[in-house]
């Protein structure tokens, strides 16, 4: 276990910032720049991409001797374990596309788990350009109606064929919202995450290959988490995270549920009964305002599949 150090996340003037894990190994990047292969003490490392921790050098690389407090934890657990993803977000980016369709139960557990961690989200629709755009906004309609921001655009893999118009509203659809903070890219496979990272980032590639040889960790694959700075100045950075298919919410209470879904928790407080389940009591304000249609059916639906989930627990 790495010792914590109560300080805020970024307020040493000594620290170092985690730009990629590999198992107990870490690459860590100093306040000028340089990046450092770490190895953590004991037998696990609790560290990921978006800490800041304090190392001593060694001989070949560095150790790492304390972590600096979070500020938040973005993360996902099932039954059998917890997934980590990146420590210190200004915001979470959901991506998801037009084409293949997106899942709106895993596009919901992420919203959760980010509301639930206390970091900003937003929605990114992209391959805008393909027939079946109609349908995915409507799918993603009660999400602009709670105040989720959702940004569209069109990326494309190869800029061969792509109109310079096109490609200058992505980036300035975009790049604002990125610019100056630090976002973790989350979304399903399929969805355009590396195109993203790559139109974003030049020589993003060249970067993955410089990481997992510092790290010495073989060909980078989607199953590890990598810190990206925007452009040289350092003006905002994009973590890619790998692709899921599942995401679990065990760190979620089920009475708790509720109030991370704001379209409930606007009605939730007129519920006759304080501890209102909103599956089946009388006087429920919820169940009434689906039924007036301030409710999608879709997030009912949600609602109860994960209600059900989360009272499963056997722990």
């Amino acid at each position: 276990m790495i010792a914590v150090n109560s300080s805020p996340a970024g307020a040493d003037r000594d620290a170092a910032l985690v730009v990629a894990t590999f198992g107990r190994q870490v690459l860590v990047e100093t306040r000028a720049g340089e990046r450092i292969r770490c190895q953590t003490r004991g037998k696990k490392s609790d560290l990921v991409v978006g800490d800041r921790v304090r190392w001593e050098p060694t001989g070949d690389g560095g150790v790492i001797t304390a972590m600096l407090e979070r500020r938040n934890l973005f993360f996902r657990q099932d039954e059998w374990r917890t997934k980590s993803f990146a420590a210190n977000l200004g915001q979470l980016l959901v991506l998801v596309a037009v084409d293949p369709p997106f899942s709106e139960s895993q596009l919901a557990r992420a919203l959760i788990a980010a509301r639930e961690a206390d970091v900003p989200a937003f929605i990114g629709l992209n391959k805008i350009d393909l027939p079946g755009v109609a349908q995915a906004r409507a799918r993603l309609a009660p999400y602009v109606a709670m105040g989720v921001p959702v940004v569209e655009f069109a990326l494309k893999a190869k800029l061969a064929n792509v109109p310079a118009a096109a490609e200058a509203a992505a980036r300035e659809s975009l790049l604002p919202l990125l610019l100056d903070r630090t976002t973790l890219v989350l979304g399903p496979s399929g969805m355009g995450k590396s195109t993203l990272i790559n139109r974003f980032v030049p020589g993003a590639e060249a970067q993955v290959g410089e990481v997992s040889r510092a790290l010495q960790a073989g060909k980078h694959t989607t199953t590890r988490t990598t810190w990206y700075w925007l452009d040289e100045a350092h003006r905002g950075a994009l973590i890619d995270s790998p692709g899921f298919q599942e995401f679990g919410l065990r760190q979620v209470e089920p009475r708790q549920l509720a109030s991370l879904m704001p379209d409930f928790a606007a009605h939730s407080g007129a519920c006759r009964f304080s501890n209102c389940t909103h599956l089946r009591e009388p006087g429920c304000a919820v169940r009434a305002a689906a039924e007036a249609g301030r409710i999608s059916a879709s997030r009912m639906r949600i609602y109860a599949e994960l209600h059900e989930e989360l009272s499963r627990k056997t722990w």
